[in-house]
């Protein structure tokens, strides 16, 4: 075993794994060249320096930097700028042992050819890093496991919600998502890099979905499949972070009930989107809403109806005026 080899073996985790297949646009020709960059330290050592940047500059806890020291608001609004090629070699000189920690421009350059290159790989590594922390469905096995055959099936719900939207906002990866969609835009290689991450993540939750559908006896409505379903399921659980992160104070998040508005949402979809298989109507979600909204009860409600029936017999058994 090389120097280099033992040194990556001593990396904290996720650093000592092996990033051949994470690590997509370094600058060397041959894969098996490239396989030797991914996992050499001093790579390690660069996409160290650049997450530590990602978390000071992005949060939980993000460090603000007033521009002007006689207002506390004019703090600095940074992008991606804080990730330029020069202050992530700066960076490097503060990794903690046993990285690398002498950096430079220079041999960032040679690693990654455009910075575009550097940034997409370090977006991806920081999405693929954070799984564990993000949608790893083993974190929540024990509400998993209530939403397949638990006798609360509405409160595991609301747990889930719960347990999703909070790794979202409680933790860096959302943050750097966001950032990454906005710095996305006009730039292929980050699209790209963004567009494989969403795919990996996301495929074992449509395994898990199908799953809890078969166990509770139901299925999807026709033209919702479980990629269209899962797709609603992130878009909602997002959108409940990003609101929450925008606006704290709002109750979005309830710590203290274990409650938030995502669980409230993921019901809603439930009902919308399935049927019991044993009592299905056939009808496609638009259809099924159209039914709702224009289709008129044949009968009279109970309540209405017992209402009637009571003002009728008064009229019949009151007495008649003198």
């Amino acid at each position: 075993m090389n120097r280099g080899q033992g040194l990556k073996h001593q990396l904290p985790y996720p650093y000592d794994q092996d990033l051949s297949g994470v690590l997509r646009r370094l600058n060397r020709r041959t894969p098996a060249s490239r396989g030797r960059l991914a996992n050499d330290p001093v790579t390690a050592a660069y996409l160290a320096a650049g997450m530590r940047l990602i978390e000071t500059h992005l949060g939980p806890q993000a460090v603000r930097t007033p521009v002007d020291p006689e207002d506390e608001n004019s703090i600095e609004r940074p992008l991606l700028s804080f990730l330029s090629q020069r202050s992530v070699a700066a960076e490097v000189g503060n990794n903690p042992t046993p990285f690398p920690q002498r950096g430079s421009v220079s041999t960032l350059r040679s690693t990654w050819s455009h910075h575009s290159d550097y940034i997409a790989d370090l977006l991806r590594f920081g999405l693929w890093a954070y799984h564990p922390n993000h949608c790893d469905a083993t974190e929540a096995a024990d509400i998993l496991g209530q939403i397949l055959d638990g006798p609360h099936f509405v409160e595991a719900i609301h747990r889930m919600g719960f347990w999703n939207v909070l790794t979202l906002v409680d933790r860096p990866r959302f943050r750097l998502e966001l950032i990454a969609t906005a710095a996305a835009e006009g730039d292929e290689v980050i699209q790209k890099a963004m567009a494989e991450t969403y795919q990996e993540i996301l495929e074992p939750w449509k395994e898990i979905c199908a799953e809890l559908l078969s166990a509770r006896g139901g299925r999807l409505r026709p033209g919702i499949t479980i990629e269209t379903f899962v797709d609603l399921i992130t878009a909602v659980m997002e959108g409940v972070a990003l609101h929450a992160l925008a606006a704290p104070d709002t109750g979005i998040i309830d710590r203290a009930k274990g409650r938030t508005l995502a669980g409230t949402a993921l019901l809603a979809l439930i009902r919308g989107c399935i049927e019991r298989a044993d009592q299905a109507d056939g009808l496609t979600l638009e259809q099924a809403v159209e039914a709702m909204v224009y289709t008129h009860p044949t009968q009279t409600p109970p309540l209405q109806r017992t209402w009637e029936d009571l003002t009728t017999t008064w009229r019949y058994v009151a007495p008649a005026p003198s």
